[in-house]
């Protein structure tokens, strides 16, 4: 591998490629991010949508599978929160980072920097990087309008050169990206690498159930994979489906009976007391939520379960950047990252061996 791809997040992360792999919830399990991690990627375990025990399972079985170092995601709001952050500080040797939206305060980013362990939230917003810096953010991962999930209004190619001029930290690139003309854009762009999600969604190792898959592989055009409130009150970013169209059709009292049964469900998979969902609930309002999109905060990962885990794709959301309509098939993740890895070398080489402009003629 030539130079052109060593770059300040290879160097921090300790992987050979400047490719990150994002912590989906329900995908980013042990075995894709270990596959991602052998393949020279760095890989983070969505812990979000873990219980303890599940996500120390996973960590073991990454250990197990993989001798590289790996990232967990999370978020505050979760109700084993404090008992991820040990976890991750329990393993400080391999957790290399973590990786959050609303994440935690500054002392417990100091806490993990202190540990050895990069701090790379992910941001929407020029303003939520410079916040994230701040309170002493390592790496900063921006994600345009494209990307799947949750996700802003700006696109990336507008997104990033802004938060590459206001922050002096490395900064990595995401929603848009499957591609090594992608990672050679966005090193061109000043950025240190790029991260992915739908991109690993769409490999063998993925742990999503093969009809779910098949309804990514026949997205073909990008406006069927669009941005939509009704799930929990966000900007979200989804495949069409006939749920989600229910959904948005269904009227407000609709919405609320489906987020109060989402967020029974997410109870008792995260096993939340009634008191803890409760406390939670007024959190999320001092924090600036409204009520209704409190009560809808459930519903993501709950309904993003039914089709990713379950099986029942039409009965779910499907999460998913707009990259989707131009994947056509499942290949392993390490041809994915290899086969990027050698188109970004071969885009670079070709601008530095062009031949200048006659300025004369």
């Amino acid at each position: 591998m030539s130079n052109s791809l060593q770059t300040e997040l290879t160097r921090l992360l300790g992987c050979r490629y400047p490719i990150v792999q994002t912590a989906m919830g329900w995908v980013a399990d042990a075995k894709l991010v270990a596959a991602t991690s052998n393949a020279g990627g760095f890989g983070f375990l969505a812990a979000a949508t873990m219980s303890t025990a599940q996500l120390e399972q996973a960590i073991a079985d990454v250990r197990a599978a993989t001798s590289a170092q790996f990232g967990v995601n999370f978020h505050m709001f979760q109700p084993n929160a404090l008992e991820v952050i040990e976890l991750c500080l329990k393993h400080k040797d391999r957790v290399r980072a973590v990786s959050y939206g609303r994440g935690p305060d500054a002392k417990t980013i100091r806490r993990f920097k202190e540990a050895g362990i990069l701090c790379m939230p992910t941001v929407g917003a020029l303003k939520h990087a410079q916040k994230a810096v701040e309170l002493g953010a390592d790496i900063i991962t921006v994600q345009g309008a494209e990307g799947g999930g949750h996700t802003g209004s700006v696109p990336t190619t507008l997104l990033l050169p802004q938060v590459l001029d206001a922050v002096k930290v490395p900064v990595v690139a995401a929603g848009g990206f499957h591609s090594g003309r992608g990672l050679a854009g966005a090193l061109a762009f000043g950025a240190s690498g790029i991260a992915m999600g739908t991109r690993f969604l769409m490999t063998a190792e993925s742990p999503v159930p093969k009809a779910t898959l098949q309804k990514y592989v026949e997205v073909k055009e990008p406006a069927q994979i669009r941005a939509s409130t009704a799930v929990d009150g966000m900007p979200q970013r989804m495949i069409d489906n006939p749920f989600l169209l229910k959904l948005e059709s269904g009227g407000l009292l609709h919405r609320l009976f489906v987020a109060l049964s989402s967020a029974w469900k997410w109870r008792v998979h995260t096993g939340m007391s009634v008191g803890h969902m409760i406390r939670t609930f007024f959190a999320a309002l001092r924090e600036g939520d409204s009520a209704i999109q409190t009560m809808m905060a459930a519903n993501a990962p709950v309904l993003i379960q039914r089709a990713m885990v379950e099986g029942r794709p039409d009965e779910g959301v499907l999460p998913s950047g707009q990259v989707a309509a131009v994947i056509g098939s499942l290949p392993g993740v390490k041809d994915v990252i290899e086969g990027i890895a050698a188109e970004a070398e071969a885009r670079l080489a070709s601008l530095s061996t062009r031949i200048p402009l006659d300025k004369s003629a």
